[in-house]
């Protein structure tokens, strides 16, 4: 699936449940809360937190979150009417300039 049909889908996913009435801070604050689901996980990951010690772990499934976030952005950009297959690509062009991969293969 191209990101534009992504884009659409889950503008006609949200429009269909009036999902699309809800405020952009709203949607952005969603966004957050998805987006910290996943630094939880990177930190039980990199054995910052661990399991049984005070910790409680929520959902490890990764690609569900970032999944969810996706979908939130879609939201927030059909919001501001940002195509973001369009911006995406436009974005890439001035990073492949900005960050030449000779001056970045060894950086740690």
């Amino acid at each position: 699936m191209h990101v534009s049909e992504a884009q659409q889908r889950v503008r006609a996913f949200c429009e269909a449940r009036s999902w699309d009435r809800f405020r952009a801070s709203l949607v952005y604050m969603h966004l957050m809360e998805e987006l910290s689901e996943v630094g939880e996980e990177i930190l039980y990951e990199e054995g910052y937190k661990k399991e049984g010690a005070g910790h409680v772990r929520g959902n490890p499934d990764v690609g569900r979150e970032l999944a969810q976030s996706l979908s939130l952005l879609f939201q927030l950009a059909q919001h501001f009417g940002v195509d973001l297959e369009a911006s995406l690509e436009a974005e890439l062009a001035l990073m492949e300039q900005r960050f030449p991969p000779e001056q970045w293969q060894n950086h740690k």
